[in-house]
């Protein structure tokens, strides 16, 4: 799940196609299979010890990803780009 902070904030709830690494694109995509949610580059991923709770900041704006299920760890996948 992931949710813009601040003003405007919505939830968008889905599949995390890639995961959030420094100057790539986060995407999300929907259950219907047929669209997703893509943000601008990230900037930064800081993530909360001890959970699967992520704060991403993009170009444009900032993010709380929760990964409630996964198929793979999502460090894994990061490469351990990580900031805690």
């Amino acid at each position: 799940m992931l949710r813009k902070i601040g003003r405007g904030g919505r939830t968008i709830s889905g599949r995390l196609v890639r995961a959030p690494r420094k100057g790539s694109v986060i995407v999300i995509e929907f259950s219907d299979g047929m669209h997703e949610y893509v943000t601008t580059p990230v900037r930064r991923v800081l993530k909360l010890a001890g959970g699967e709770i992520f704060y991403i900041e993009t170009m444009n704006s900032r993010y709380r990803l929760e990964v409630r299920t996964r198929e793979l760890p999502l460090d894994e996948v990061m490469g351990g780009s990580v900031t805690t």
